[in-house]
């Protein structure tokens, strides 16, 4: 028959929240017959010893739907990985697929720039260094090689007469690099121009700030923008991936002299002693 006293055992336990030693002192009985009376009765709240980490499980859990890596929880939490992920695997990898697709585009990022990541350092560095070799070699500019540069990033970078325009002999300018145009200004400087009395226009797409790319482009020519022309504006295509944009993108500046006919045959010829000394028998016409 039924022992009463394990009803008795029972109500006491959840009742008085004796423990286990107590009730078999109480009841004179062991340990096992004890397990047996207690068998099916759940384990009291109050029995459960705090676990110094349930803090850190419940912080691994938060950094986890946080959309946090596995290895970013057991770095951050000073755990092994193999306890993050025992801590966090009952919650899904990412809710919904494109974040996992973002997920799988970082950690591919992290690993390329950990395998790369020193080699573009290294690079980096070598080139500041060629930069400032090279810089200092260059040194000051004579007018001699200021007009030789100056002919030759014209007649690269400037319009020219062609065969069936022969006459056609007006100097005008177009770069967007700021080198080049201090370049040509200060070629322009030797001929004794003005360069207040030079035309500016800038050519750009529509959907940059033309205003404050002209702006900046007077800064660099050191001129006041008030006299610059109106913009040449190009039609944006939005259907085009194009890169120059944002705030780095100023578009191109148009630079033409007045009245310089006589300043293009001079280039030209410049151009044409350049071809001769260069072992070019038609020296650089057109």
């Amino acid at each position: 028959m039924d022992d009463p006293r394990r009803t008795q055992a029972r109500q006491l336990r959840v009742e008085t929240r004796m423990s286990l030693a107590q009730l078999r002192n109480r009841f004179g009985v062991s340990r096992d017959t004890m397990a047996d009376w207690l068998w099916g009765l759940p384990v009291p709240e109050w029995t459960r010893r705090p676990n110094a980490k349930d803090e850190l499980r419940d912080r691994a859990v938060a950094l986890r739907r946080a959309g946090r890596t596995v290895p970013d929880i057991a770095s951050e939490l000073s755990v092994s990985r193999s306890t993050a992920y025992l801590w966090t695997r009952h919650l899904p990898l990412e809710p919904s697929p494109e974040r996992a697709t973002e997920r799988q585009r970082r950690h591919m990022a992290e690993m390329r720039e950990a395998r790369w990541g020193p080699y573009r350092v290294a690079r980096d560095a070598e080139r500041a260094a060629t930069w400032g070799r090279e810089s200092d070699w260059v040194g000051a500019l004579s007018e001699r090689e200021v007009r030789l540069l100056g002919a030759v990033a014209y007649w690269c970078e400037g319009t020219k007469s062609k065969p069936w325009q022969p006459n056609r002999c007006r100097v005008t300018f177009i770069n967007s690099d700021p080198v080049l145009i201090r370049l040509f200004l200060r070629f322009m400087d030797l001929f004794g121009l003005d360069r207040a009395a030079l035309k500016y226009r800038i050519s750009i797409h529509e959907s940059a700030d033309w205003d404050a790319a002209g702006r900046w482009w007077a800064v660099v020519a050191e001129v006041p923008y008030e006299i610059f022309c109106r913009p040449t504006l190009k039609k944006h295509n939005p259907t085009t991936v194009r890169h120059n944009v944002g705030a780095p993108y100023r578009g191109c500046l148009i630079i033409d002299v007045p009245r310089s006919r006589e300043l293009y045959w001079r280039i030209e010829g410049i151009m044409q002693g350049i071809g001769l000394a260069a072992g070019s028998a038609d020296g650089a016409r057109m």
